[in-house]
């Protein structure tokens, strides 16, 4: 029977995988270099003047590249989930749990960064259980406590950042060097999420992989025969056998039963047993079956990137159709909400008639409306604005009037509309308002105007 790298600890599971090479954990690396760069970059790069992404739920503002998105664009913001949603769906169907293994922040960041520290200063898997059961001595304290301190100071960086994201970087700055005294809420903010990430990553771990996070466990709704999972070919490698001691010959199949790919595995897995959802699709096992396959000059690929079809019947991989009707499904929304983003306006404008009123008339040739308006400015500068009718006979009468709309705000305007009465034709008509700043037109509004047409007596 394989012993696995775990160890039990009052009924937690702890697992040392094996360090990891190879040509995929090499891409791997740099792939989490740029990820990471990207992570750590994105809050304090400005464009437009702003973050390059800020999702501020407190003040209801998220900026995506320089995008300002207010409570108002709540519809945008629905149809980006849904987006993301079909994304992953079509995603899986076709490449399996890739994401997890690949791209994923846990997974990032517990393999790339805090498993390759406790390679530095602990060692491979076996030196790392040695130094757990051993005695508490001056090599195990300073071992421990520099990792623990590097894990602290690294989960302290993520906290920042994660802030940064919530609350903006500027905020965050001011937390940082203004007194605590002023900011008490954002200082047990960042300790608070330096803790539940430092508590993450030192002691949940794959847990947060295996048991925490849904997306595993709808692997098994997602996938079918024709998605591409990191897979053992049991075809190939059945039944399982050594090398002879005086010859490079195997009495089975390709497999030896060396145990390297549950070695490496990051959640403990077996993959010879088949897909499993704790199965991250890291690809180490893939790393550490080919290097055994070239030292006993066997073909690689014995753990590879398989769907059930190639494995069971050796059929040719091929998309299937339903994943050309995800895909297509999914570029009809991308392109609806590419149009929206494309047609959305800075400053946002409604018009409504005053609630309860009816028309009045203004003398004998004169019919008024009374409205309500409001401006809503979606950009992080203050505009200077011309409120009037589309139609040059209209008359605008303030009740109560603004010029200045201010940034990220809105302002409120109450007055009557007047026309003259031998331009209506209906009961009711349109009325269309425009917004001008510096002669350019930002936003229009079209509501309905209510008058008796002359010759007609009600």
């Amino acid at each position: 029977m394989l012993q696995r790298n775990k160890t039990e600890s009052k009924g937690r599971n702890f697992i040392y995988p094996k360090k990891p090479s190879g040509r995929l954990y090499t891409y791997r690396k740099w792939v989490s270099y740029v990820l990471l760069l990207f992570l750590f970059s994105c809050p304090f790069l400005k464009l437009n003047g702003e973050q390059l992404v800020l999702l501020n739920f407190i003040e209801r503002k998220f900026v995506f590249f320089g995008l300002i998105f207010t409570p108002q664009d709540f519809y945008l913001f629905a149809l980006a989930m849904l987006i993301f949603i079909m994304f992953i769906v079509c995603f899986t169907v076709v490449l399996g749990r890739l994401w997890c293994g690949w791209a994923c922040p846990q997974t990032i960041f517990m393999e790339m960064v805090f498993r390759r520290i406790e390679y530095w200063i602990e060692g491979d898997a076996n030196q790392q259980k040695k130094l757990d059961q051993a005695d508490w001595n001056t090599e195990k304290i300073i071992k421990k406590g520099s990792k623990h301190f590097i894990f602290l100071v690294i989960s302290f960086a993520i906290a920042n950042t994660f802030l940064a994201y919530m609350i903006g970087s500027d905020v965050l700055l001011k937390i940082m060097t203004e007194p605590v005294s002023g900011h008490v809420s954002g200082f047990i903010s960042i300790w608070l999420f330096t803790l539940i990430f430092y508590g993450v990553f030192t002691y949940v771990r794959e847990v947060v992989c295996t048991v925490i996070c849904p997306y595993g466990r709808l692997q098994g709704v997602l996938l079918d025969n024709q998605s591409l999972v990191v897979a053992y070919d049991f075809t190939r490698g059945e039944p399982r056998g050594h090398l002879q001691k005086n010859a490079n010959e195997l009495t089975a199949g390709d497999c030896i039963d060396c145990g390297l790919c549950v070695q490496v595995c990051p959640t403990g897995i077996d993959i010879r047993e088949g897909t499993q959802l704790e199965c991250v699709n890291c690809t180490a096992c893939i790393d550490s079956c080919n290097e055994v396959m070239l030292k006993i000059n066997r073909p690689k690929n014995l753990i590879g990137f398989f769907n059930q079809d190639f494995i069971n019947e050796r059929k040719p991989y091929k998309i299937a159709l339903k994943s050309y009707g995800y895909a297509a499904v999914l570029f009809v929304v991308v392109m609806v909400f590419s149009s929206l983003i494309y047609k959305r306006e800075d400053i946002q404008t409604t018009v409504l008639r005053a609630s309860g009123t009816l028309y009045q008339s203004r003398g004998t040739d004169k019919t008024s409306n009374l409205y309500n308006a409001e401006l809503i400015n979606k950009t992080n500068k203050a505009v200077k604005f011309t409120f009037r009718s589309k139609d040059k006979g209209d008359e605008i009468n303030f009740i109560q009037k603004a010029d200045v709309l201010p940034k990220e705000g809105s302002v409120h305007l109450t007055f009557f509309l007047i026309r003259k009465n031998n331009s209506i034709k209906k009961y009711k008509t349109a009325a269309v308002f425009e917004i001008i700043a510096n002669g350019e037109v930002l936003s229009t509004a079209t509501t309905s105007f209510f008058a008796q047409p002359e010759g007609i007596q009600d």
